[in-house]
């Protein structure tokens, strides 16, 4: 199982995870069709199915375009919204693409039908990966746009963080470097938190992605994985492991937000794809 890093729009991160043995290939949230289809051709492999993680535009905005130029290709998610969708998927639901197996994990909160898929091949030594989407990030979580705090730390504590430590995590948005400023915030102490960022920086400098990381080193940086931990509490004024994660989700929003942001008129442009022949060109 080989998984390609695809980076694309502002931010974005999009995955063509191959088959090596059959040169099959499934893509998880397939948002710039041209770009993907671009290394298709590269590496020579087929597309069969795209498991997309939630209906918001950038992630699933190349659905209906692939599945036109893509004559039975599968597209897998768990919203109704989810353009071209052919497969509706539940928790724990498992799929088989050749050797490599995939487990639906419902994860609402960000989008009240949020998947993530965790996959793995029986027999390999590698470890399995986790496409997290926007529930879980490399230093941080997902804004909760249609969900509560409750869902999101089940989300993070039974549902991700139970799942093995090795797991590398493919998460949907290149975040990093502000994840970790505000993780340094939170826990000025944590020196794991530190080299993190430092790593993280270089990796930006050299326009280089920081994806992917594993559970086991989020559980040690993360602020919204570290809920119980008594600097996180401290710097909450909480103790309740729900009410912890819910003030730092809100700190989070509100640390050095953007200066300019969006008029709705332009959100609903790129809502409606009036942008994607210039997004196309990148």
């Amino acid at each position: 199982m080989k998984v390609k890093v695809i980076s694309v729009l502002e931010d974005n991160y999009m995955y063509l995870v191959i088959e090596e043995s059959t040169r099959d290939a499934i893509a998880v949230d397939a948002a710039v069709p041209k770009r993907l289809l671009e290394i298709i051709r590269k590496e020579d492999v087929v597309l069969r199915a795209i498991l997309t993680t939630h209906h918001h535009w950038d992630h699933a905005r190349g659905n209906e375009e692939l599945a036109r130029l893509c004559p039975g290709l599968k597209v897998y998610g768990a919203d109704e919204r989810i353009g071209a969708l052919t497969h509706k998927v539940t928790h724990e639901q498992e799929l088989t693409f050749g050797a490599i197996r995939v487990r639906c994990l419902f994860t609402p909160c960000h989008t009240s039908g949020h998947m993530c898929y965790f996959m793995w091949e029986d027999g390999s030594p590698d470890a399995p990966a986790l496409f997290s989407g926007d529930t879980l990030f490399v230093g941080g979580c997902g804004r909760f746009f249609e969900g509560t705090a409750e869902q999101m730390h089940t989300n993070l504590t039974h549902v991700l963080g139970a799942l093995p430590k090795e797991t590398k995590v493919f998460c949907g948005h290149e975040y990093t470097v502000r994840n970790l400023k505000f993780a340094l915030k939170a826990e000025p102490e944590n020196e794991i938190v530190k080299k993190k960022l430092a790593w993280a920086k270089q990796r930006d400098d050299e326009d280089l992605p920081t994806v992917p990381s594993t559970l086991q080193e989020e559980f040690l940086y993360n602020p919204f994985l570290r809920v119980t931990e008594e600097p996180l509490q401290k710097f909450t004024g909480k103790t309740d492991p729900v009410e912890v994660l819910r003030t730092l989700r809100v700190q989070k929003d509100n640390f050095k937000k953007p200066k300019e942001r969006l008029n709705p008129q332009a959100v609903l442009a790129f809502d409606w794809g009036l942008f994607s022949p210039f997004l196309e060109k990148k």
